[in-house]
């Protein structure tokens, strides 16, 4: 009969931490991948997310001055391979008009490299209309990798004049890129950032920005006495409505808490009492001579007792906001 007799508690009793850097894309510029899985959650190790992007500012208007051909660009700051940067506000930007009376989309950035607002000017179109696709003829061009759009002005007359607030345009996600947008969500368990939709591929390659980020991995430690491990599963119940001449039901899902008993040298000086109240992980091996585990994620709590003729022990729970996940290895 299996029994649990050779098993194995493992916490995380450290970390280590992944200097910002850049995700690699999974191809598909949704999901991006971290080095290293699972993800440390712990107060002042959680990943720090910081694609390249406007964090504040960078808004474009008619010059004030009313020059022709010209807008003025707010300061800004900015994520730059993970870093904040910032600008003072630009006057007078000049943008460049077509040869002649048709579509043209300059694109206000500011460049990483330099560190200063730029201009790139698109392809003159065929035409008064505008095209959608970078790069076309007529359409907003692709940006240097290292620049960040934060506005486009668009015009189809090839007379100089002052440029209206009506050829200006910055739609987030379409004529501007900023830092969090879309928004994100973080796979801790395998490693993995998902956007909400496709990064676009505004930039020469053509490629989306870039997104970087800090992070730790967990640090595993063996728990030399334990017992009676339980995961975070979820557990199903039914209620039911009675109606002429049937019963309605509808099932309802509840998340407990993981748990475990740990027997301690002293209750006070052991390692696992100082990590109480922690966001942690947890792996428990049903044999330790194999390499099947689960993997819990959740907030340690403790609840100790000092008996006077027995081992000094906690009653420890796991609070999880997701159920524990099997791994083969």
């Amino acid at each position: 009969m299996p029994t649990a007799e050779n098993a194995k508690i493992q916490y995380e009793a450290g970390q280590n931490t992944v200097a910002m850097s850049a995700l690699t894309d999974s191809g598909d510029n949704t999901v991006f991948n971290f080095s290293v899985s699972p993800l440390s959650r712990k107060s002042g190790y959680a990943p720090v997310i910081r694609p390249d992007g406007i964090i504040t500012g960078g808004v474009v208007t008619p010059a004030a001055a009313g020059g022709t051909d010209d807008v003025d660009v707010s300061a800004l700051t900015c994520y730059v391979n993970g870093s904040a940067e910032s600008e003072a506000a630009t006057t007078d930007v000049a943008i460049t008009r077509p040869a002649t009376a048709v579509s043209k989309v300059c694109s206000i950035t500011y460049d990483k490299g330099t560190g200063a607002i730029a201009v790139v000017a698109g392809t003159d179109g065929s035409t008064t209309a505008f095209s959608e696709t970078r790069g076309a003829a007529g359409g907003p061009p692709l940006i240097p990798t290292d620049a960040i759009e934060l506005a486009q002005v668009r015009v189809t007359s090839n007379t100089s004049a002052v440029i209206a607030a009506s050829e200006i345009f910055s739609v987030v996600g379409t004529h501007r890129e900023e830092y969090n947008y879309p928004i994100s969500t973080v796979d801790y368990t395998n490693g993995k950032l998902t956007f909400a939709s496709a990064l676009p591929d505004i930039h020469e390659g053509p490629t989306s920005k870039t997104v970087y980020a800090s992070y730790a991995s967990p640090i595993f430690a063996d728990l030399s006495k334990a017992t009676d491990f339980v995961p975070a599963e979820n557990t199903h119940s039914i209620t039911s409505t009675q109606i002429y001449g049937q019963t309605l039901g509808a099932s309802n899902s509840t998340l407990n808490q993981a748990s475990f008993t740990a027997y301690l040298d002293d209750g006070v000086t052991d390692g696992l009492v100082s990590l109480k109240d922690s966001l942690l992980w947890f792996k428990f091996f049903p044999d330790e001579d194999a390499t099947p585990y689960i993997l819990t994620q959740g907030k340690l709590g403790l609840s100790r007792s000092f008996p006077a003729g027995d081992q000094i022990q906690a009653a420890c729970t796991i609070s999880a906001e997701s159920a524990s996940v099997e791994k083969a290895a």
